[in-house]
């Protein structure tokens, strides 16, 4: 067979199989259109396009002006902003660490510190809320085990900003450890025992070598983990304070206890801004993965 004709057979296979390949795609980007982008365009519809004050349909920003002039409002998103960088900041200093031990060690140990590290995976939220109030709540066991050494009780987190943090945290592990630990595997093993010869120091191994090769993986881990505490709900309404609140149980309760739909959207609209912010990172990376 000729090179030409080696040529035309590989155009016609493409083509041939360029429909199933389309049909393919083509679920999976209806049913994101269908129950993720058009929501979001009716949404922001149903908030800037609606009636005003005198009965006239039209252009209307009036529910993101009081969003952005309530100060309870205000206080929410701070905190939501507060509870996601510190998450994600705790989640940076934990599993990096663990990442780099599970990647540069072996045998029986660094497996079973693997298994503790993944183990949150497979709890579920709600049994992890109720987990931290039995120990570290009032009259958990934390307290129980300082009361009877005598020595006086923690002051608890539970019902503080740090109670979400702390849940949040311990949730994300898993996912970021996985992140991470794909992303150290492009280190090849010669290329640090290449700087170790010319004297390179551990710091320096991990700041001019490691480090590098895996900014775009921390900064997928920190994308996804972002993503998922912002919009959390089961550990801030359960281990968090009434006031102020993170935006999944300031959402749901002005819809459903307040009965204000019209905000409870506007909320939703304003979260979601700050997700696509956040979002634009991991698609940055994507994007720049594979323009390498």
């Amino acid at each position: 067979m000729t090179q030409a004709a080696a040529s035309r057979l590989l155009i016609d296979t493409n083509h041939n199989r360029r429909p199933w390949g389309l049909l393919l795609v083509a679920v999976p980007v209806f049913l994101v259109g269908w129950l993720v982008i058009w929501p979001t365009i009716s949404a922001i519809a149903r908030t800037v396009w609606r009636l005003d004050a005198d009965g006239n349909y039209g252009f209307n920003l009036s529910s993101y002006v009081f969003f952005f002039s309530d100060q309870y409002s205000l206080n929410n998103l701070g905190i939501t902003l507060w509870t996601t960088g510190m998450c994600a900041l705790l989640l940076l200093v934990i599993c990096l660490p663990i990442a780099l031990y599970l990647r540069f060690s072996s045998g029986r140990l660094p497996a079973y510190v693997q298994g503790l590290a993944i183990f949150p995976l497979f709890v579920p939220s709600i049994i992890l809320a109720y987990a931290f109030i039995r120990v570290l709540g009032p009259n958990g066991m934390v307290d129980i085990l300082l009361n009877s050494v005598g020595l006086p009780k923690i002051r608890t987190p539970y019902l503080t900003p740090w109670g979400p943090v702390i849940g949040l945290v311990w949730d994300n592990i898993p996912l970021t450890v996985l992140i991470l630990l794909a992303g150290l595997g492009n280190v090849a093993n010669q290329s640090i025992e290449a700087a170790r010869d010319v004297g390179a120091n551990r710091l320096q191994v991990f700041w001019h070598i490691i480090l590098p090769r895996i900014s775009n993986s921390v900064l997928v881990a920190l994308s996804f983990s972002i993503l998922g505490i912002f919009s959390a709900f089961t550990l801030p309404y359960l281990l968090g304070p009434a006031s102020p609140e993170m935006m999944g149980p300031f959402m749901q309760r002005t819809f459903r206890e307040v009965n204000d739909p019209l905000n409870a959207i506007t909320q939703a609209v304003i979260a979601f801004g700050f997700c696509i912010v956040f979002g634009l990172f991991y698609v940055r990376s994507v994007a720049r993965n594979q323009g390498g």
